[in-house]
Parts: structure tokens; C-alpha cells; sequence
């Protein structure tokens, strides 16, 4: 069972690696909600907690994976905002 959370964590962790390069290549960050990124990303960090706690490695390294590009497009919706 643990294969099947690692591809399922793993290919939604690798989906939100087009968007970050994307955001990062054009600087535009106007289409993205701010609320939905932020709190998207806090869930992910506490699935991170989660999994470190529980000791369960699928949980933990998929969602490490997810919280970087998606604290790279929140850090980066936040520098937009107050231009």
C-alpha cells in the first residue's frame, strides 16, 4: 500500500512544479488567489507534521515535496501584492 500513496503523492506533488516554474519565468502572479495558496500551504505543512509524527514516510516525503513550490508561489503572490 505504501507504493500506491507514493504515486499518488507523488504525482500531486510533481503538479504544482509546472505552475511554480511558470510563476517564477513570467513574475505574474495576478491569476492566483492568495487566500487559496496560503491556505493551501499551511495543509500541506501540517501533513508534514502529520506524517513526521505518525511516522508515515508516503504522507511525509510527498507532502515536503508539495509544500516547496507552493511556498515558492505563495512567497511570491505576497512580494506581487504589495508592489
Amino acid at each position: 500500500m505504501i507504493i500506491i500513496g507514493l504515486i499518488a503523492g507523488g504525482l500531486t506533488s510533481v503538479s504544482f512544479i509546472p505552475q511554480a516554474l511558470k510563476t517564477i519565468r513570467t513574475q505574474n502572479t495576478s491569476g492566483i488567489s492568495l487566500t487559496t495558496y496560503m491556505l493551501f500551504t499551511i495543509g500541506v505543512a501540517l501533513w508534514v507534521i502529520y506524517g513526521y509524527f505518525t511516522e508515515d514516510f508516503a504522507i511525509l516525503l510527498t507532502n515536503l515535496i508539495t509544500v516547496i513550490p507552493s511556498l515558492t508561489i505563495l512567497i511570491m503572490k505576497v512580494r506581487n501584492s504589495f508592489k
